[in-house]
């Protein structure tokens, strides 16, 4: 179905609101660096929980979550125990170790204990695994809106999606810095959430079935899948989300993603003191637990609406699963006109939310770790305008990455976007080693840290069939699920990062 003036009614509604929002932001431009990137440590908890909610959150899960529950069960939801794991860990832990030591970024602390070249060194890895995976969700966004807007996916149509979507994240984020990223992100955060419910709620009455019947047939699939199981107690290391994955390598990706990955970790350094961050971290990982229910759920209900005629009485055409998710193709085929305006508001802002904490945190890396140190003192409002030209740039990055991935998913049989999602998690390999070290131990040094990292990234791609199986790596090992695989190469990081000298001082 096309899309209708309604619709239009409704995206344009909402583009009118953000774009108000983001000129009434506007008016008071940052004047100092630390207010431009950390907003002076002033930001309230309440706006950082939802910040910190909209930045781990992402079109991917907007689109990939419904698929997951439509090709699985809840072991996904499950995860979420160890999110609130990491979130206390990243808490007690990391949060005082920044705040004591009073950094920009989190790789600041390298820099005090192994010397600047440790600290560009990590700061570069964030930034290269952001590029991959900013690029890639922004493609997979903009992919989802070019087929529900023009019903296709020309290169033109889903450039052009893109650069509209480059262009709302960019807007709120240029002039005001982190606090116009924060209540951007808030609004974000409202809308797909919002919307997520919205759908959930069409969709179950759309069946018109009793609960019962629903959970029946969810627990006993045709293929023999129980859709309803929760916790995996199987000792399987070929699935991510048993649960001794889940308190371990699932944990330890979200231990590096709260504390390590300054997209999320620089709304945490805003907040004033390391009390106040651990709190909203915790928070947010909470919060978090409902709103993947929601997305898993929707999965849930469309594989009764596609795939249950048996319960439902009536036969609905298969989803072609090859060029979209199922979510995108019943936003196509089955939402009336109004709603379907609101799921593409609600991939908009899932993506919008994303992409404009990525520019910020981007920005703070390149110019707090690598501009500021090679250049003699100048006036602080000069570290702003920095800020705000490499913002620019890198959204022309991200912008170019995610149409590269236009034809790179069309010249591959390779899992593009599986592997570009996972990027940040090759990244986390070194850094949780080098930190681990850091934080934990008094060795280590410049060229242990750098070779630790290379390292983690390394044995991370020698996990991957087709990179490590090529070369003869056993599939014992390639078989595995990313979270034991992410264990292995931490653990390797880690041994290649103590073999440093020892440190004068066992902590910062």
């Amino acid at each position: 179905m096309a899309f209708s003036l309604i619709d239009w009614a409704v995206l344009g509604g909402y583009l009118a609101i953000v774009s108000g929002l983001g000129v009434f932001l506007s008016q008071r431009s940052a004047a100092t660096s630390k207010e431009y990137f950390l907003s002076n440590g002033a930001l309230p908890i309440s706006l950082i929980i939802f910040s910190v909610l909209a930045t781990t959150q992402s079109a991917a899960t907007f689109l990939g979550g419904p698929d997951s529950g439509f090709r699985g069960n809840y072991t996904y939801l499950s995860g979420t125990l160890g999110s609130i794991l990491a979130s206390i860990i990243a808490a007690s832990i990391l949060l005082p170790r920044f705040y004591a030591a009073k950094v920009m970024t989190v790789y600041d602390l390298l820099d005090q204990a192994y010397g600047p070249t440790a600290m560009r060194a990590a700061g570069g890895m964030y930034l290269i695994g952001r590029v991959f995976a900013n690029g890639a969700r922004l493609f997979m966004a903009a992919l989802a809106v070019s087929l529900i807007i023009f019903s296709n996916t020309d290169f033109s149509s889903v450039a052009l999606a893109a650069a509209v979507i480059t262009f709302i994240a960019l807007g709120f984020t240029l002039v005001g810095g982190l606090r116009s990223v924060v209540a951007s992100d808030a609004l974000q955060f409202a809308v797909y959430a919002f919307t997520a419910v919205f759908i959930l709620i069409g969709l179950f009455q759309t069946l018109n079935l009793p609960l019962s019947d629903i959970m029946a047939a969810a627990k006993n699939a045709p293929d023999g899948q129980n859709k309803l199981l929760l916790f995996d107690f199987s000792l399987d290391m070929t699935k991510p989300f048993t649960m001794l994955s889940i308190m371990t390598g699932v944990a330890l990706l979200l231990l590096g993603n709260y504390g390590l990955d300054q997209d999320t970790t620089q709304r945490l350094l805003a907040a004033g003191n390391a009390r106040r961050a651990g709190t909203a971290l915790v928070m947010a990982a909470v919060v978090s637990v409902p709103l993947t229910f929601v997305f898993i759920s929707i999965g849930q209900l469309l594989h009764i609406f596609y795939e249950r005629p048996d319960i439902t009485g009536r036969a609905v055409a298969a989803p072609d699963l090859e060029s979209t998710t199922v979510f995108v193709q019943y936003i196509l085929s089955e939402l009336p006109s109004g709603v379907r305006g609101l799921a593409v508001t609600g991939v908009v802002a899932a993506a919008v939310s994303t992409l404009n904490s990525g520019l910020n945190s981007m920005a703070a890396v390149a110019v707090s770790d690598f501009y500021r140190p090679l250049t003699s003192r100048k006036p602080e409002r000069h570290y702003v305008i920095a800020g705000q030209l490499a913002m620019l740039i890198f959204a022309i990055v991200l912008l170019l990455m995610s149409c590269l991935c236009y034809y790179w998913q069309q010249s591959t049989d390779l899992p593009l976007l599986e592997f570009a999602l996972a990027v940040m998690t090759f990244a986390y390999a070194g850094l949780l080693g080098v930190y681990a070290t850091v934080m934990f131990t008094n060795r280590g040094s410049k060229n242990s840290v750098l070779a630790s990292l290379i390292v983690g990234f390394l044995v991370m791609c020698l996990g991957e069939a087709s990179i490590g199986g090529a070369i003869g790596i056993p599939e014992s090992y390639t078989s595995l699920a990313f979270s034991w695989k992410l264990c292995v190469a931490t653990f390797v990081a880690f041994l290649t990062a103590v073999a440093g000298n020892r440190r004068a001082t066992a902590s910062i």
